[in-house]
């Protein structure tokens, strides 16, 4: 059998009224109900008592001296740890207009005196009543915000530690969840020992937990087959797309209900010679941009990847010449917005790669600051990734 424990019981309350006998009586009255009090005379002491200990519920009088009933109410709504300790106004004062100020002033009740026992025992419940019931939410809010925590450091696991080191190239990326997780997600790993690099950057729909499980998915899928399909001397153009279909068709028939999909760009880096084989499932098309500007882009080869089994998709190849810079980016970006709303658009990002091209982390660094400029305190969007490969000049 399941026993519910009285959630008013043993509260601690104080008690604050210049009055002794009034002081008297309601401490007789409440240690009866078995709460535990404490008294004050005035709100200067009540002040000084609740800096020092926590109470359940205060008991204020309106009208005493050095600091009345008023004057204690707005110091504690001013205190971020006060202005959530229920207090009941009880005073002589019955009029409508000083009930009303202290109610504005954040008292949850009133009760004037000579007050009945009973109706007193009743407010006394109600009031502890509904702080125990935001303390419960309060503490569910903070279990909630640890594993929000605890997600966001497992999710910050499936980026890469360090990106990948190969002679001539430089590699830097830039990730920021619109929440505590997000379902956008970079990814650079080593192929045939160094001698290729993998590449991902992906964009799983919607945000939030959801979108971060998929987005643990579609990384884990990709790094698992990548490891098993690549080959160093196979036809890479034809194992991408069978990587890429893979990854489809597994989270289009298992998740199918959950109706989640990911615009993906998958590719293999060759860095001695910068060849470039892509696979571009619906996503941004990248930027291959040099001293003349952005030279190409790297548009879709086929659909966005899990929406549906069997769908085709097509390779296609570039060479990152040297001195070139290749960005790519996730619709956070170009969709990153201002407090009015406004856009930073896909034309600035592409201004700013029409300059000349320098180290990855100076390009990076650059857009960087401009998109979080023009986004300044506004809640974010969306999720943001950038991933930038530079090719040093020869």
């Amino acid at each position: 059998m399941t026993v519910i424990q009285d959630d008013t019981t043993a509260a601690r309350i104080l008690v604050v009224d210049d009055n002794e006998a009034n002081r008297d009586l309601l401490v007789r009255r409440l240690r009866r109900e078995g709460h535990a009090t404490q008294v004050a005379v005035n709100g200067r002491e009540a002040l000084s008592l609740l800096q020092g200990s926590a109470f359940d519920l205060i008991l204020l009088d309106i009208m005493m001296p050095e600091m009345n009933g008023y004057e204690l109410l707005e110091h504690m709504r001013g205190d971020d740890t006060l202005r959530h300790v229920p207090v009941i106004l009880i005073s002589a004062l019955d009029d409508t207009d000083s009930i009303i100020k202290g109610i504005e002033l954040g008292a949850d009740d009133y009760l004037p005196k000579p007050f009945n026992p009973h109706i007193l025992r009743a407010r006394v419940g109600a009031s502890l009543a509904r702080k125990r019931l935001r303390d419960h939410e309060q503490l569910y809010a903070r279990s909630l915000e640890r594993e929000m925590d605890i997600a966001r450091e497992i999710q910050a696991g499936f980026l890469p530690d360090e990106l990948p080191v190969a002679a001539g190239w430089d590699l830097a990326a830039w990730f920021q969840p619109a929440r505590r997780v997000g379902g956008d997600f970079y990814d650079a790993f080593p192929l045939h020992d160094g001698r290729r690099i993998g590449l991902v950057v992906a964009d799983v729909c919607d945000k939030g937990v959801g979108a971060a499980l998929f987005m643990a998915l579609f990384r884990s899928l990709v790094r698992a087959l990548a490891e098993r399909m690549l080959t160093a001397d196979g036809d890479s153009a034809a194992e991408a797309r069978q990587l890429i279909s893979s990854v489809n068709d597994y989270i289009a028939r298992t998740h199918s209900r959950a109706n989640m999909f990911a615009t993906l760009f998958f590719a293999i880096l060759d860095p001695a010679t910068g060849a470039l084989v892509y696979v571009n499932g619906g996503h941004e098309a990248p930027v291959v941009s040099g001293r003349d500007g952005v030279r190409t882009r790297l548009a879709p080869t086929g659909p966005a990847v899990g929406m549906l089994p069997g769908m085709a998709f097509a390779a296609a190849s570039e060479t990152i010449a040297a001195g070139e810079t290749l960005v790519v980016f996730t619709d956070g970006v170009t969709d990153a917005v201002d407090a009015d709303g406004a856009r930073y658009t896909e034309q600035r990002l592409l201004d700013q790669l029409a300059r000349p091209a320098g180290a990855a982390g100076d390009t990076l660094r650059r857009i960087q600051a401009e998109v979080q400029a023009h986004a300044g305190h506004a809640t974010p969007f969306d999720d943001i990734t950038l991933f930038v490969a530079h090719r040093q000049p020869g």
